[in-house]
């Protein structure tokens, strides 16, 4: 079965301003880096736009009302100082969010053993109710509950190895049972969460925590005695990644020192949890990454290992 790609044009029109890191071009290099001819079959789709239900799942009614109707007609707003909202905005937070979705749907469905979805903006820090870093709707955790809803999907895990940990990710799973968050971060950094205290209430939570200038040695370190052996205790239905690849060396927001090298290695590991418990099924998300080298080299290697699964 094919790898599938779920991206559309609509996150392109996501402005940010004038210097933002979260920018329309991270999402192009990584489309462009896609369409090199080694990714000649992989399966392209478009995002649908994701619905109230979809969303409501994971984000109260109010606060989805009051998040789009913040969006400007023209111009600029903003939800902080870090996250930013244009014209465009409330569509292209629709579509990230519609991608998890329609990823997981071909991917339960039997369509495709896995997904990669090409989007932005980014979801990880945002909380139920609060937009934050760069987030607006909480995209793999819209996933996540969609999977549970509609496919019968009991246990799902979320694995992020963002530079930064994913607060609201680690707010939807931690007080669920059936939900498994496992990430690596660097510690100290933004949004201040991720300690290693931070255990969720069912023990379903593992911060993995990284000093500056951490590398592959502590990275891989900590994925093959923290996060492997909790994800095999946990044995996921589903496997989801939060796929940002801020950790590289060369990325200016993060002070990691990772290459694309560990980013495949990663990904092979997650792709053997999967194939032990999941039925091989994965669904991945794009989340922060901000050399446009470096992200589209670490999405392509990314994406590469899912095709060859």
């Amino acid at each position: 079965m094919n790898t599938l790609l779920f991206s559309h044009p609509d996150c392109l029109d996501h402005d940010t301003g004038y210097g933002h890191p979260e920018c329309a071009d991270r999402l192009r290099v990584v489309l462009s880096a896609l369409e090199d001819e080694a990714f000649m079959f992989l399966d392209r789709r478009d995002a649908p736009l994701a619905t109230r239900e979809q969303l409501e799942r994971v984000h109260p009614p109010g606060h989805v009302t009051a998040l789009l109707d913040a969006v400007p007609a023209d111009g600029h707003g903003s939800i902080d100082a870090d996250t930013v909202l244009s014209p465009g905005t409330g569509k292209a937070a629709l579509r990230a969010a519609g991608a998890v979705v329609a990823a997981v749907d071909a991917v339960c469905g039997g369509e495709a053993r896995n997904a990669f979805c090409a989007v932005r903006p980014p979801g990880h820090h945002a909380e139920p109710d609060q937009a934050m870093g760069f987030c607006l709707f909480n995209n793999v955790a819209v996933g996540a509950a969609h999977a549970r809803a509609t496919h019968h999907v009991r246990r799902v895990a979320i694995i992020d190895f963002d530079v930064h940990h994913g607060n609201g990710t680690q707010t939807f799973c931690e007080q669920d049972a059936d939900l498994f968050y496992g990430s690596t971060h660097q510690w100290p950094l933004y949004p201040g969460t991720g300690s290693v205290k931070e255990k969720g209430v069912y023990g379903n939570v593992v911060n993995a925590c990284l000093p500056p200038m951490a590398g592959s040695p502590e990275f891989r370190h900590a994925i093959q005695t923290q996060l492997v052996p909790a994800l095999d205790a946990f044995k996921p239905d589903l496997v989801m990644i939060s796929a940002g690849f801020d950790a590289h060396m060369r990325d200016p927001v993060g002070g990691l020192d990772l290459t694309e090298d560990d980013f495949v290695w990663v990904t092979q590991k997650l792709i053997e949890v999967a194939d032990r418990h999941a039925k091989g099924r994965i669904v991945s998300v794009l989340e922060g990454g901000y050399d446009l080298r470096a992200l589209a080299n670490s999405t392509a290697a990314h994406v590469k290992t899912l095709m060859v699964a």
